[in-house]
């Protein structure tokens, strides 16, 4: 028994670190094919971009730890049933459970490494990527030209190049659009060539003209004089162009606004306390304002504070008493109309107030499942390690093939169904429509009940019973023995035999076509 299980547990880290390096290297082709436009032509350090890389990888381990312990579930026992090697160990009197237990130990231990990777790790890679991402999206790209297109990424200036020689620093046909003194005073600048140099630290361009000239508006030289128009030809004219707009800044990568994507377990807990907490003092003020306005307390559930509709309370009827006669006696009609206006408006002032109170109670529970779904997602996503080596052992050895393309399409079907299963859980749940932990767990309960019954299935080998409608019509014919034919046959496919002094027996046989 023991050199089955150190069996089982070498055999299963090499498809597992195989489909774990496989799927890594395909969600980073697809992260670098989305993102790549963005990165590409900023003149980023490639150290930023590893470490860009390196964030993202956290929530692609996240997808792919679990698929590849299916897929190696799979592979490593559909290879036993292949080899007849459980059939030998199935004869020798070992069962399905005592040969699972240690790959559900390292599904275990595998769910436990995620849960602290979700809950601690995969926080702090998702804040780190979106504060790399905002500094890279803030820095502009680098100093480009293209030969006939307008190039406005400096500061006041837009430059036009009519041709780039190749391999030179060389420009011919030159045009730039000066506005450093305002749109007003544009100065326009033209010359037949142009020389770009940079300098050693890279922060500031030069660019030389060669036979142009400038043109530019210049303001009235005294009252009563109107614009002035100069002309200035130039052999050589000189420009500095200043480029630290275009360096990469780094802001501080432990600062800034958390999301419920970017915040640990425990923080996302005290949110939902203090939610929690703030949500019951509104609901008590809420009672308490209805209970002032006369609203009966019997009325007053939870479930009316939040989905009362307040619209009838629009129009406010006035019901004449003995204590309103008294209230409005000695009062003329004018006098008794300020009355009810005050009263009204009084009344609309108290419904405005109630319909606020209502939306922040709305927006704060809301507000609290959002948190509450994204602390159940990590904890699911982490056990579905467990659930998958619970569904991928059975199932592999009742396919009794191991191979990889078997193992492959079987896996990527059920974790396409999981995974959607789950992420429409997690889009109903923040709209309300389910609760939290129905919408998160809910992918996890149906996959383990079919692992659950998996198992089952080839502990008790139920392919090798009768299938369940030759069962259920064997019982329906013991039950009612007056129906049994005299020449032995009773229904389809029963034959009975014996005399009538011993209980007959029955013999299930093939029906004949």
């Amino acid at each position: 028994m023991k050199r089955l299980h150190r069996l089982i547990l070498r055999a299963l880290p090499g498809p597992f670190l195989g489909w774990l390096g496989t799927l890594m290297f395909l969600l980073l082709m697809q992260f670098l094919i989305k993102y790549l436009p963005e990165i590409v032509g900023k003149g980023l350090p490639k150290t930023v971009i590893l470490e860009l890389m390196a964030y993202n990888l956290a929530y692609m381990v996240v997808l792919a730890v679990p698929m590849s312990v299916l897929i190696a579930s799979l592979m490593t026992f559909g290879q036993l049933a292949e080899t007849n090697a459980y059939a030998v160990m199935k004869s020798s009197g070992i069962s399905l459970p005592q040969l699972l237990w240690p790959a559900l130990i390292v599904g275990l231990l595998l769910t436990g490494g995620m849960t602290y990777f979700n809950n601690e790790v995969l926080p702090e890679a998702n804040f780190r990527a979106k504060n790399l991402w905002q500094d890279i999206r803030r820095k502009k790209p680098g100093f480009e030209l293209q030969e006939g297109v307008f190039y406005e990424g400096l500061n006041d200036y837009a430059i036009l190049v009519q041709r780039l020689p190749p391999e030179s620093n060389e420009l011919v046909d030159v045009t730039i659009y000066d506005y450093s003194e305002g749109a007003s005073r544009r100065a326009d600048i033209k010359a037949e060539r142009g020389i770009l140099t940079t300098s050693a630290d890279g922060g500031q361009v030069e660019l030389v003209l060669e036979r142009g000239e400038v043109h530019r508006r210049l303001a009235a030289a005294g009252l009563g004089e109107g614009e002035r128009y100069e002309l200035l030809r130039f052999g050589r004219y000189r420009l500095a162009f200043d480029l630290s707009d275009f360096a990469f800044e780094r802001s501080d990568p432990t600062t800034g606004y958390r999301s419920d994507r970017t915040m640990r377990t425990i923080d996302m807990a005290r949110v939902v306390d203090s939610l929690e907490m703030s949500l019951g003092e509104k609901r008590a003020t809420l009672r308490e304002t209805m209970r002032a306005m006369g609203v009966d307390s019997l009325r007053m559930t939870e479930e009316l504070l939040l989905t009362r509709d307040l619209a009838p309370w629009d129009t406010v009827g006035v019901r004449t008493t003995a204590s309103t006669r008294r209230a409005l006696a000695g009062l003329d009609a004018r006098q008794r109309s300020g009355v009810f206006d005050r009263a009204l408006q009084n009344a609309r002032m108290a419904r405005a107030r109630l319909d606020d109170t209502r939306r922040t109670i709305e927006w704060e529970n809301q507000r609290a499942d959002r948190y509450r779904v994204e602390i159940y997602k990590k904890y699911s996503i982490a056990l579905a390690c467990l659930i998958f080596v619970l569904i991928g052992a059975p199932l592999g050895l009742s396919i009794r093939r191991g191979g990889l393309g078997t193992a492959g399409a079987l896996a990527i079907g059920i974790f396409l169904f999981y995974w959607v299963t789950l992420v429409q859980g997690e889009k109903l749940a923040d709209r309300g429509l389910l609760p939290p932990w129905v919408g998160m767990w809910g992918a996890n309960i149906v996959m383990a009940l079919g692992g659950l019954w998996l198992v089952l299935y080839v502990t008790l080998d139920l392919r090798a019973t009768p299938p369940l409608r030759r069962r259920l019509a064997q019982r329906l014919a013991n039950w009612f023995p007056a129906r049994r034919r005299s020449d032995g046959v009773a229904g389809d496919g029963f034959r009975v035999s014996g005399s009538p002094a011993t209980p007959p027996s029955v013999e299930v046989t093939e029906a004949e076509s």
